[in-house]
């Protein structure tokens, strides 16, 4: 074999698993959810640059949609609509509340009319919760991001495009934590957003996509009528479970053919 055909050999079999092109598409009638945290630029070596999808990306991905004949939905009114969804349905969720969502996102959905899902932290000012799930992530790189103020949120509220869900009070490890203490973060982050932002309260996002499969249940008693994971994935609307619901990552380390395999498959590869 030529040194010419083992790299083109070579560059196949690696493009072949970093996208798993050949992975067979999910039906359109399954709705997709997309998961995002940060719309904004990435900092030069910031370790969390995967969380950050850059505005002008984001926008094209969102132009794209509607050119292809989407529909935009809340995850809740994915939940009560489901099975009766149209083809091309698909939930926007972001993570966490930064400001850049308000920022950068919003004046986007407006622009495309969509809609999205915002899963808040209540406690979220100078609070550096990337190391509850790996103590060695110390560099305070989200504690500094700037978070969406309680100001902020009412407007993005006040748009009409934006369903508030509870993302917890602190950002918790629920692996690490005993049922009582996951009670507490479940009940008090609904509790103060509905008081606060006087609206319901139906969605969950566990953190980290981080929990025990007997807190599931946890939710439910909280009151929440959905919650979403961080497995990427697909589901027919029909049969999932609204409680552990898949959503496909949308990373700020993607290209446009990793994006269009993502709505695909839900998955881009390795």
């Amino acid at each position: 074999m030529t040194l010419a055909l083992l790299l083109s050999v070579t560059g196949f079999i690696w493009f072949s698993l970093r996208y798993a092109w050949w992975r067979p598409a999910v039906s359109y009638r399954y709705p997709r959810i997309l998961m995002y945290h940060m719309i904004a630029m990435p900092r030069r070596g910031a370790r969390f640059n995967g969380l950050r999808v850059a505005p002008a990306f984001f926008e094209k991905q969102l132009q794209w949609l509607s050119r292809q004949g989407w529909h935009s939905f809340t995850v809740s009114e994915l939940v009560t609509q489901a099975g009766r969804l149209p083809e091309k349905s698909f939930a926007i969720t972001f993570d966490d509340g930064y400001a850049d969502n308000l920022l950068q996102a919003l004046p986007l959905l407006k622009k495309y009319h969509c809609r999205a899902t915002l899963y808040l932290v209540v406690d979220r000012f100078g609070r550096d919760w990337s190391t509850q799930r790996k103590a060695h992530h110390d560099e305070g790189e989200l504690k500094q991001e700037a978070k969406l103020s309680d100001v902020q949120v009412e407007e993005m509220l006040a748009s009409g495009c934006i369903e508030l869900g509870s993302h917890s009070m602190t950002h918790a490890n629920f692996v690490n934590m005993d049922t009582d203490a996951v009670s507490k973060e479940l009940t008090d982050s609904r509790q103060a957003l509905q008081e606060r932002f006087g609206v319901s309260v139906q969605s969950f996002a566990y953190p980290f996509g981080l929990y025990r499969p007997e807190q599931v249940a946890l939710v439910e008693s909280a009151g929440f009528t959905s919650s979403v994971t961080t497995r990427e994935g697909i589901e027919d609307s029909e049969n999932w479970d609204p409680l552990e619901l898949q959503r496909i990552k949308m990373s700020g380390k993607d290209n446009w053919l990793a994006f269009l395999l993502r709505m695909r498959g839900g998955r881009r590869g390795l």
